[in-house]
């Protein structure tokens, strides 16, 4: 027997103000989150992209592919709540982010890595005010503790949207520089995304490309854009 599917009940799916911003009407009746929230965003940008995945829905609702409503859900359902815990999951990839663990050979790979991290963890002293220390191996590091704080912090300055956005920027990256960068418009999610995968890359190029890693890496590509462009939406 096939799993129990969600129908499509609406004809008309539209964006409009409401009380406290923006949100969604199906015929009328405004949508609600999986808990029962209200759906109010904070844009009307990111209402009528939301409007769109509902009016591009067939006769089965399919969630995979509303990536705004999932990450607008998620951010009225559960970081509405949980912002703190939150920002403290995500602060601790500062504590030993990507960037900060260089190779310790061959010298091709050392200076290809140099030239992708070392500018931005520059753009990080200028734009941030923080200064992470970098060292070669994987042998664990103690970041200053001002520079941690400063990260913390900024990250606590986002609205549940925006961290909702971050969440996925950082954890797919594996590095808080790296999603700040998105969000800050140092760099695209296809070029931060291509930068945090500088050793798959380069044992690619050694020993040939494993398709089921490169498809895995298609689909964080991919999430990767989606929570960049959720993170667009929210001003």
């Amino acid at each position: 027997m096939s799993a129990w599917q969600p129908k499509r009940f609406w004809k008309d799916a539209v964006a409009e103000p409401c009380e406290g911003g923006f949100t969604v009407r199906l015929d009328g009746k405004p949508v609600k989150t999986p808990a029962k929230a209200a759906f109010v965003l904070p844009t009307l940008a990111m209402a009528r992209a939301a409007a769109a995945e509902w009016a591009a829905q067939g006769d089965v609702i399919r969630p995979e592919t509303m990536p705004v409503t999932r990450a607008a859900n998620s951010a009225i359902d559960k970081l509405g709540h949980q912002f703190a815990e939150v920002v403290d999951l995500l602060a601790e990839y500062g504590g030993s982010d990507l960037l900060c663990y260089r190779a310790t050979g061959p010298q091709a790979l050392i200076d290809r890595q140099a030239a992708a991290w070392t500018p931005l963890l520059d753009w990080a002293r200028a734009e941030l005010r923080v200064d992470l220390r970098v060292t070669a191996g994987i042998v664990h590091i103690a970041q200053p503790p001002e520079a941690l704080a400063r990260l913390r912090a900024e990250l606590a300055a986002a609205t549940p949207f925006e961290l909702a956005a971050l969440h996925d920027l950082i954890a797919i990256t594996g590095s808080l520089i790296l999603g700040l960068a998105i969000a800050r418009g140092r760099l695209t999610a296809a070029d931060a995304f291509s930068k945090s995968r500088i050793d798959e890359h380069w044992q690619s190029e050694l020993w040939g490309e494993d398709e089921e890693a490169a498809r895995i890496d298609a689909q964080k590509a991919a999430a990767l854009e989606e929570a960049a462009r959720f993170h667009g939406l929210c001003r």
